[in-house]
């Protein structure tokens, strides 16, 4: 054959190979699931989808009819659990997919990201996904290596007033502006940012879009639970769980709770739209949970009770997952992590702890699917640097079963929710300054209504035992039997009759903390009593 004759077969055979393997990569990509991931603030166990499973009557005054829509169409999962019921460690254990404790300067509250931890979007990104995010993502900086890629991936030109809900619409209607238009700019904004995502999108190529709106994180406007939601306080009278006072102040601040989750599902209703709009509904996996419990409430956020560390959780992926279906297996938020990557086609880091969903999600069944998600752990360790002096966390570790929960406080002589700062026989902060300022006292527990109650009436006989139960000082071991106890009220550590349950829990959290490497077991803890550097350099390490 002559040169040029074969050089031009050769030019065709490569052209083909080409064009082949540009086909071949056009059709995996379509077949790749795209990710919508909705995750709230703040966002623990309160939805109405959840009313007709559990005992729980006041999870009913939480409206939620997007995230129901995405349960009935897909899985509602039951016991879905943070890792750690604070923002920054729960975002680590979720984006690296390792118990909290094993994600470096990420660990504590007031850590910054350890680079050397995988993170499952980017390892997305790197395997050909569009990502982007919009509003709070964990990211506390803007290295070029950032979790998200620092704002190069951000999507926000359209605002993020919606982060305010509540005080913006109260701010505009004092303007003059109707509820519904300010509402529909709050909307319109979270519409406009995932266009911008979208219409960056090159061809077909799968895509990842974060949306962390701030709602329903504190602080919000009294009253606008019932004004902007119909969210009757006095409906909630006789409904409260136990631990919280049945008063008009309390039941208010939980009802403008509720309000602003009904706030943050409505945004999650325009996202759901714009996929419909798009035609890209049934090709994506949508995801909504939350990163740990109500803010500024008793046994909430920053504590390993049921009110802090259970999460809603539903998951939607057109017709390759069985609608209706409601899933009882205990399900920690960081197996999320190497889910996303098995249904991306991206292999998962041999140091990722997590354990992959998509057999359950694939499966057809409901209740109990995988026998060995019978139980799960949590921790936690610094929320707030100033609650204590000394700058020191509050360690704990829990396992809870269906039937138990058992807590280990490694340092009892600390105060769990902060040290009552400024507080004296003779002295007591204003409930200006409760509601205002969290860090005038028990630095743990965020500012607001119900802060202010249970620390104004902490002398009077009918609600100091509230006052108690928020604050006071725990015991090394706690266990509650859930099966008589659902709100964890009576410790029962240290009884006879339950000596064997306490033993066999205690074997087992210990057993699976130093398998994981926690530092709490594996050494002596000091690693995560010391103060993080968290402005001097991203390779910085604890003092």
């Amino acid at each position: 054959m002559p040169e040029r004759s074969r050089q031009i077969l050769l030019g065709l055979i490569l052209s083909c190979a080409i064009t082949f393997a540009g086909y071949a990569q056009a059709a995996e990509d379509e077949e790749r699931p795209n990710i919508l991931f909705v995750f709230a603030d703040d966002w623990g166990f309160y939805s109405d989808a959840y009313a007709d499973e559990l005992l729980t009557p006041w999870n009913a005054m939480a409206p939620t009819p997007n995230f129901n829509r995405v349960a009935e169409e897909g899985v509602l999962f039951k016991n879905a659990f943070v890792n750690s019921p604070q923002c920054t460690p729960s975002r680590s254990a979720l984006f690296s997919g390792q118990s909290f404790y094993r994600t470096g300067l990420a660990a504590v509250q007031d850590g910054i990201w350890d680079y050397t931890n995988p993170s499952f979007p980017m390892l997305l990104r790197d395997d050909g996904y569009h990502i982007g995010y919009t509003s709070k993502v964990w990211s506390p900086g803007t290295p070029k290596d950032a979790p998200f890629g620092g704002r190069e991936h951000a999507y926000e030109a359209a605002g993020r007033d919606f982060d305010e809900f509540s005080q913006y619409v109260y701010s505009a209607m004092d303007a003059g502006v109707p509820m519904a238009d300010a509402k529909s700019v709050l909307l319109g904004q979270v519409r406009e940012n995932f266009q911008d995502f979208m219409a960056d999108r090159e061809g077909g190529e799968p895509w990842l879009y974060w949306f962390g709106g701030r709602n329903p994180h504190r602080s919000w406007i009294k009253g606008s639970g019932k004004t902007l939601w119909g969210i009757d306080p006095d409906a909630l009278e006789g409904n409260m769980p136990p631990f919280l006072p049945d008063v008009p102040a309390v039941r208010e601040d939980l009802a403008d709770y509720f309000g602003e989750i009904h706030a943050f599902d409505a945004m999650l209703g325009v996202l759901l739209e714009e996929l419909e709009r798009t035609g890209d509904l049934e090709n994506t996996i949508v995801i909504v949970s939350g990163d740990h419990g109500a803010p500024g409430f008793t046994n909430g956020k920053a504590n390993l009770y049921d009110f802090g560390t259970r999460t809603v959780l539903a998951i939607r992926w057109g017709d390759k997952v069985e609608a209706g279906r409601v899933v009882d297996d205990f399900v920690d938020l960081m197996d999320l992590a190497p889910t996303l990557l098995e249904a991306g086609g991206v292999d998962i880091p041999a140091v990722m702890n997590a354990r992959s969903l998509l057999p359950i999600l694939l499966s057809q069944g409901s209740g109990r699917i995988e026998s060995a998600r019978s139980w799960i752990v949590t921790g936690r360790e610094r929320h707030v640097s100033t609650a204590r002096e000394g700058n020191l966390p509050y360690p704990q570790r829990a396992i809870q079963t269906e039937d138990f929960l058992y807590i280990v406080n490694f340092k009892p002589d600390r105060w769990p929710g902060g040290s009552p700062y400024n507080l004296t026989e003779n002295n007591t902060p204003s409930v200006e300054l409760l509601e205002n300022d969290t860090f005038i006292t028990h630095n743990d527990m965020d500012g607001g209504p119900t802060k202010a109650f249970l620390v104004q009436s902490r002398g009077e006989p009918d609600y100091a035992q509230f006052y108690k139960i928020a604050f006071a000082k725990r015991p090394m071991e706690e266990l509650y039997d859930l099966r008589v106890d659902p709100h964890q009220m009576v410790n029962v550590a240290g009884r006879e009759d339950y000596a064997s349950v306490q033993e066999d829990l205690r074997d087992r959290l210990m057993t699976y903390l130093s398998e994981t490497g926690d530092p709490r077991v594996e050494g002596d803890g000091s690693r995560f009593d010391r103060m993080p550097y968290t402005f001097v350099g991203w390779d910085a390490g604890l003092k």
